[in-house]
């Protein structure tokens, strides 16, 4: 027997099959009633059919590919939104919204689900089945491949999972899972034709625009899906230009080849904001900002080390001046502003005299430590060397050391002590799951506490939404107490958009279902 899962997001699952009205029900993705936050200014603006529309992102050269398993790039995930949809994307608080799955339920156990396809047709007229989810999926997980989606499909026991009819799907899961829908959204998860191989030359997918033509590190060209399911764009066509240097994208802009320049930086934004030739938009909460520090090796297997880390910190000055601004304090914990983020603890500031205390305590008075960073993100080097000057304040002597942008994520995940660290946005969930069990792939803090993965056990076995918030609670305050991520900022993800351009999100961070929406934008 499946139930609805009390209390769990299920926004959407009313919504018609056709049109932008259908999404005034959920208050994303492009209805009436959201304009004001999608560019237009709340002049009243009516949005218009046809023209095309010209986006700068920065490529991966002649490797591109179209095949939406192995979008890893902004640009890689821009172009596999446009041509295909998954069955859940992430809505502006980072909770799982629907998208071809019309709903989701879970039996007594949370380790059977059964979801609903909604109506919708590939761009060559098939419809949409369950047997299409399926063949995704299995591909998806296939071991002899490197699929970005392929950890977070990790619960779902493929082999035993089965379609029940057409448009209806029995997962079988390895265990119990309560925030299952985030499965189901997870970056790279898309759905693709059953037996598709062909993408870079003949990609169908069930997106709101077509294929046209694809030349890898320079362009793809996409034209309107008419018979799309939620509405057809408003765009007649679609140009992905390829420009890795931010001055090309920005020249680009200014020039008027392009209406749309993804990935500027702080410096760009405020030259031009409020000038009138371009519109600037800052897409709040989108990039964690953070020191990483080895809980499992000295200094940081201390967690008084930790917590005097946590209070050298000067969080205004770093996104002063890392950022230039452009962002807001964080208080290490990752996903503020996102579903189950703790709010509610007290917000963290600089206390140079407790944290003197807490190292003279731990025995680690006039303490060296090496900070790895690199230029491989905006703001890493600015940070290490703020954090440097603050460090000395307390008697910490940092020796910043560069490394490579090629292999900085790989060199920082099991190696050093301390480094700079950022995360795209991603339910809190997945963070943990990723990031802070003690199997977690991506550990890079090596916080491994098997009373820790239990409560994320708990969590996972928790039906009721509000008693699993408050264990996501808990598990939040012992790391706001004694974790290994010093989080002391959240960047701003800016845009530069032609000033005829509309419907672009303004509230939606980079990664999440409203960001690079371009089924909604239209040319004025």
């Amino acid at each position: 027997m499946y139930e609805r899962i009390p209390g769990l997001r299920r926004r959407g699952f009313l919504a018609a099959t056709t049109g932008a009205a259908a999404l005034t029900l959920v208050g994303c993705g492009g209805g009436t009633d959201d304009t004001a936050d999608r560019g237009d200014g709340g002049d009243g603006d009516t949005p218009k059919r046809g023209g095309r529309l010209r986006a700068a992102f920065a490529g991966g050269g002649a490797s591109e590919t179209l095949d939406p398993h192995l979008a890893n790039l902004f640009a890689d995930v821009a172009r596999a939104k446009a041509l295909y949809d998954k069955l859940a994307d992430y809505g502006d608080d980072l909770s799982a919204e629907p998208r071809l799955a019309t709903g989701w339920e879970a039996d007594k156990t949370l380790a059977r689900w059964r979801v609903t396809l909604r109506e919708a047709t590939f761009h060559d007229g098939r419809p949409v089945t369950a047997e299409d989810v399926l063949y995704s999926y299995r591909r998806i997980a296939d071991p002899k491949q490197a699929f970005r989606a392929k950890a977070s499909l990790e619960p779902i026991d493929l082999d035993a999972s089965r379609a029940t009819d057409e448009r209806s799907i029995e997962f079988v899961l390895k265990r119990p899972t309560a925030e299952f829908p985030n499965v189901l959204a997870a970056f790279g998860a898309y759905i693709v034709p059953s037996g598709a191989k062909d993408f870079d030359t003949a990609p169908i997918g069930s997106g709101p625009f077509r294929f046209v033509s694809f030349a890898p590190g320079r362009s793809a060209v996409f034209r309107r899906h008419d018979a799309y399911w939620d509405g057809a764009p408003h765009l007649d066509e679609l140009e992905f230009v390829v420009a890795n240097e931010e001055s090309a994208r920005v020249n680009a802009l200014l020039g008027g080849q392009v209406e749309y320049a993804h990935e500027l930086n702080p410096t760009t934004a405020r030259a031009h904001e409020g000038r009138g030739q371009i519109e600037i938009v800052r897409l709040r909460n989108s990039a964690m900002q953070a020191f990483c520090m080895k809980t499992d090796r000295a200094p940081f297997d201390d967690k008084r080390v930790r917590e005097a880390f946590f209070l050298i910190a000067d969080r205004q000055e770093l996104v002063d001046g890392a950022l230039s601004g452009a962002g807001e304090v964080g208080n290490d914990l990752f996903g503020k502003g996102y579903e189950y983020y703790a709010a509610d603890l007290p917000q963290r500031a600089q206390d140079l005299d407790r944290a003197r205390a807490l190292l003279k305590q731990a025995g680690a008075e006039n303490l060296k430590v090496t900070l790895n960073t690199s230029a491989v993100a905006a703001g890493f080097t600015e940070a290490a060397g703020i954090f440097r000057d603050q460090a000395a304040k307390a008697g910490v002597t940092i020796d910043v050391k560069m490394g490579s942008k090629d292999s900085y994520w790989s060199d920082i995940l099991d190696n050093g002590t301390l480094c700079c660290y950022r995360s795209g946005a991603m339910p809190i969930e997945a963070h943990i799951s990723q990031r802070l069990l003690t199997d977690s792939t991506t550990n890079a803090t090596k916080w491994r506490h098997k009373d820790f993965d239990a409560l994320y056990q708990q969590a996972q076995s928790t039906r009721d939404k509000t008693e699993r918030a408050a264990v996501y609670e808990r598990m939040q305050r012992r790391l706001y107490a004694e974790g290994g991520f010093l989080v002391w900022g959240f960047a701003d993800w800016i845009l530069g958009t032609a000033r005829n351009v509309r419907g672009v999100a303004t509230k939606a961070p980079a990664n999440s279902l409203d960001w690079a929406r371009f089924d909604k934008v239209w040319l004025a």
